[in-house]
């Protein structure tokens, strides 16, 4: 086998490098969305990170080294607006979307519920990667953001469920379109963040407990260890079309919080 004048020479080592280069994560200013920040630039990347709050680096100076856009996502206007702002970059992160519990569930009176849901995160990365894709260098890549339950249900979670997998779908479809531009998906499972901050401290506790106890990885997720993730699928060239979980094994076990 011969090997085409425009392929590229075979890379002898491949490394985790992002220096001069330019990644902007969406709903990078808390939770996971920080930790991949915080993982690319440790990489050496320059980092802009968007979310629906004006954050005070005064009140969050782990949000120092970044350049902050304030964004919704849900809003199509604003998405084309912000990212013809930032012009050229070599990577999106697109881990925004509700946290407050607004989804709703199946029998609910109405679907508002749903409709907001997967008007946020589905049609939100949708928009992100629709105005992100132009701009972006040929090597460059998107990368969306999911989670377990996308892959075990659980009783009234249909909206999040029926929603992280059409996520997952768009990272396969847009691998296809937008090659040689690459596109995954990265799937979570329990990440320590202020997500569950709705529990008690007693629950709370509980419910890390049972992670420890039943996962095979036995211990709790991080955002550094979503953010290592994320830096993998921004530098290895030869990954598209995916979803890189990331659980500690959680789709393995059968579990409740």
């Amino acid at each position: 086998m011969t090997r085409s004048q425009n392929e590229p020479k075979r890379q002898h080592s491949l490394s985790y490098d992002l220096a001069g280069k330019r990644v902007v994560v969406v709903g990078g200013k808390t939770g996971i969305g920080l930790g991949m920040a915080l993982a690319a630039h440790a990489a050496g990347a320059s980092v802009t990170v968007a979310s629906r709050r004006s954050t005070s680096v005064a009140d969050h100076p782990e949000l120092a080294p970044f350049e902050q856009l304030v964004l919704d996502i849900s809003d199509e206007d604003a998405v084309r607006a912000a990212f013809n702002a930032v012009g050229s970059l070599d990577h999106l992160l697109v881990a925004a979307g509700p946290t407050d519990g607004s989804w709703g569930t199946f029998r609910d009176e109405d679907m508002r519920g749903v409709r907001s849901y997967a008007n946020s995160k589905f049609l939100g990365s949708w928009a992100c990667a629709r105005y992100a894709a132009p701009k972006l260098a040929s090597n460059g890549s998107i990368t969306f953001l999911t989670g377990g339950i996308a892959a075990r249900s659980k009783i009234g979670m249909a909206a999040v469920t029926s929603t992280f997998a059409a996520v997952e779908a768009l990272a396969r479809s847009l691998a296809l379109e937008l090659g040689p531009i690459r596109v995954n998906a990265i799937r979570p499972g329990f990440i320590d963040t202020d997500l569950w901050n709705f529990l008690s401290p007693t629950d709370a506790a509980d419910v890390r407990e049972k992670v420890r106890a039943n996962f095979p990885a036995r211990r709790i997720g991080y955002p550094a260890d979503v953010g290592h993730a994320a830096v993998f699928l921004m530098t290895n060239p030869y990954v598209t079309g995916t979803v890189l979980e990331v659980s500690g094994g959680e789709t393995l076990v059968d579990w409740q919080f």
